[in-house]
């Protein structure tokens, strides 16, 4: 006779917590939200969020708090928000190098498809490729055709396994030019050997090359975005420059532990979406070559799957190892 008893009061338990759930989720958030930037202070991604956070804040009722965990590529902060509470208050602001194509050549101590619940993307970065004035080529074409006079042109990146990087072996396989990839532990160090003259060409977003081509130390050559950036309207996209369809852009977003409840993911990218409409913050992103997003959760995580199998069939067509 006990069995009925303790049935009904397992149920009843069982029921109890799912409005306790209920009732958080719609109350969502009652203390600071916090957003980990798995990138030192001052560099582009902190940016890109710190700019948004107090807007975002106001928005939800309760402080953004931006925390630091730079390390490893950026596996280290997004292995923390991979481990944490899917509750909606650790959030990860993701960067494609680090999300869809590191792991498609160093191993990752998380699975981004599995890990993971995709909240919207902030923005796309514009990537360009410049060169030193040593080189002669004025346009792609003419580039292509004397990196194989000259047996090859050296290329910097902000490291191996990066967007910046595999954007480059595309553009080798796609156009034939002859590249011989040269990373660097960041964009800064590669734009100064390429301006010093140390290597050919840099393939890297706009902000981190905007003051170089605005003193004339290296020339522009094409942005791989699929239509002009609004910072540097004369410079030709690739596809313009004789490579149709060849769009390659970095993008960062915010994802959230997986099993976070769907209505916080769909708070969030609703307020961040409202967030990225306003003027100010639009020509905030927009000066430093950002294109503003905010888009839906599903949207974004198809573009997760899409990039990953992309990258994936780059580096193995292009045979790529990182020693």
């Amino acid at each position: 006779m006990k069995f009925p008893f303790l049935l009904k009061l397992t149920l009843a338990v069982a029921m109890a917590g799912a409005a306790a759930r209920a009732a958080a989720q719609d109350n969502w958030p009652t203390r600071p939200v916090k957003i980990i930037v798995p990138f030192a202070p001052g560099g582009g991604g902190d940016a890109v969020v710190r700019s948004i956070s107090g807007k975002l804040g106001e928005r939800l009722g309760q402080p953004v708090v931006i925390e630091n965990r730079p390390g490893a590529s950026g596996y280290i902060g997004a292995q923390l928000v991979a481990g944490a509470a899917p509750d909606g208050y650790t959030i990860l602001m993701g960067f494609d190098g680090s999300m869809v194509v590191a792991p498609n050549l160093i191993k990752a101590p998380f699975d981004t498809l599995k890990d993971f619940e995709p909240i919207t993307k902030l923005n796309d970065a514009t990537l360009i490729l410049a060169a030193h004035f040593s080189v002669p080529a004025r346009s792609l074409m003419e580039l292509v055709e004397y990196s194989k006079q000259q047996g090859g042109l050296s290329f910097g990146s902000s490291g191996a396994g990066t967007t910046t990087h595999l954007a480059g072996e595309l553009l080798a396989l796609r156009s034939g030019a002859k590249l011989r990839h040269v990373p660097y532990k960041g964009g800064g160090q590669a734009v100064t050997d390429v301006a010093g003259g140390q290597i050919s060409l840099i393939y890297t977003v706009i902000p981190t090359i905007a003051g170089f081509l605005k003193n004339g130390r290296l020339r522009p050559i094409a942005v791989s975005s699929a239509k002009r950036s609004e910072v540097l309207p004369e410079v030709p996209t690739m596809t313009e420059s004789g490579l149709p369809g060849f769009e390659v852009s970095s993008w960062y977003g915010l994802l959230a532990p997986a099993k976070t409840p769907k209505s916080i993911v769909e708070r969030i990218q609703r307020e961040v979406h409202a967030v990225l409409q306003l003027p100010e913050i639009r020509e905030k992103y927009q000066q430093g070559g950002f294109e503003p997003v905010g888009n839906r959760p599903e949207e974004f995580g198809q573009q997760i799957k899409t990039d990953l199998a992309r990258w994936n069939k780059v580096v193995k067509d292009a045979n790529l190892r990182v020693d």
